[in-house]
């Protein structure tokens, strides 16, 4: 049973709505009847008046996280809040601003959602505050482990969201999104341009896990988290139907490029050191490190989720597969010149 289930239009505030995730959210509760409201900061205004949200029905509200008198208007006669915004990996950004917008931003968000009488706030985390999966696939109730200032302060702030749920009587879900995907998203599109160029170097066994979710499957889930009743007070991994190999998941992007995977498996170590160097020079200048640490991660950390508690408690049932989702996401790079 969900909230919304007769019909009637939900209104709804999200959050991060001139971003991939945010964007592709607020379209979908548009087109399915709900009363949209995404939260704009000013600089981002003609990114939101350039989108496909305006002719959506998408409504845009000035404000932004880390000016909490904004968010009075912006959460006024809203039931549901989808907060997706935060502040990404940025080479040469301070710590001090992670913070300011993904932990004080969200209690902003938080504070104004609980006097504005909201009924719910569901709250974007991330699977990598749980960082390498040692006992794959890991549930809600793994330990967590993060393993940069991102993902510490996207910890810090669920943490926050759930204790202020918990003390203040908000109902508050948490969605921790694994590995987001899909045409217009271009996360990938360095392993896919790699791959077509014969440029993608494999470092490490390629034996490390790694789990994709499409960003129609994850949308869903979203929307289950903010109208499923009992879900209030729960966290939930939200991920597609399987995860693979990290060879494995090479291997299907080369089969849908009609390339050869790459064969030789380079060691680890020279290239974690050269991340570490890039670093230590590029960061304090504010220079993008053409190799960081992080980036080596991705050869060498596991990724494998178990999402039973959304498939049970939310009804989340991810649709699209691997094989699809990839075809879908080469399509959209071929169609906009980027392989």
């Amino acid at each position: 049973m969900e909230w919304s289930e007769g019909g009637r239009p939900v209104k709804v505030l999200v959050t991060g709505a001139t971003g991939f995730t945010g964007g592709h959210l607020a379209q979908y509760l548009a087109g399915r009847g709900d009363e949209v409201r995404a939260l704009v900061r000013p600089k981002s205004r003609a990114r939101f008046d350039a989108s496909p949200l305006p002719a959506k029905g998408v409504s845009a509200i000035d404000g932004d996280l880390i000016d909490a008198a904004s968010l009075r208007a912006a959460v006024d006669g809203v039931e549901v809040v989808y907060h997706i915004a935060a502040t990404y990996r940025e080479a040469g950004q301070p710590d001090s601003a992670y913070r300011a917008i993904n932990v004080d931003g969200t209690r902003n968000l938080l504070e104004a959602a609980k006097a504005a009488g909201v009924r719910r706030v569901v709250h974007c985390s991330t699977g990598g505050v749980h960082g390498h999966i040692v006992n794959p696939p890991a549930n809600e109730d793994a330990p967590f482990n993060p393993g940069d200032v991102y993902q510490e302060t996207k910890l810090a702030a669920e943490k926050l969201a759930r204790e202020f749920g918990n003390s203040s009587g908000l109902d508050v879900v948490v969605a921790r999104p694994i590995g987001i995907y899909g045409p217009g998203d271009t996360r990938f599109l360095r392993m896919f341009r790699g791959l077509a160029r014969g440029r993608f170097p494999m470092i490490g066994s390629g034996q490390a896990f790694y789990h994709l979710t499409y960003i129609d499957d994850l949308i869903e889930g979203f929307r289950l988290c903010g109208t499923v009743p009992a879900a209030k007070g729960r966290a939930y991994m939200l991920a597609g139907p399987r995860y693979t190999t990290l060879e494995q998941l090479v291997h299907l992007v080369a089969k849908e490029l009609n390339v050869a995977p790459p064969r030789v498996h380079l060691p680890v170590w020279p290239f974690w050191t050269a991340g570490l160097l890039c670093e230590m020079i590029c960061v304090p200048l504010r220079i993008e490190p053409p190799i960081y640490r992080r980036r080596v991660d991705f050869y060498t950390k596991s990724r494998a989720f178990d999402t039973t508690r959304a498939r049970k408690e939310l009804g989340y049932s991810p649709k699209v597969d691997l094989e699809e989702g990839i075809k879908l996401t080469a399509d959209w790079y071929r169609t906009e010149g980027l392989l």
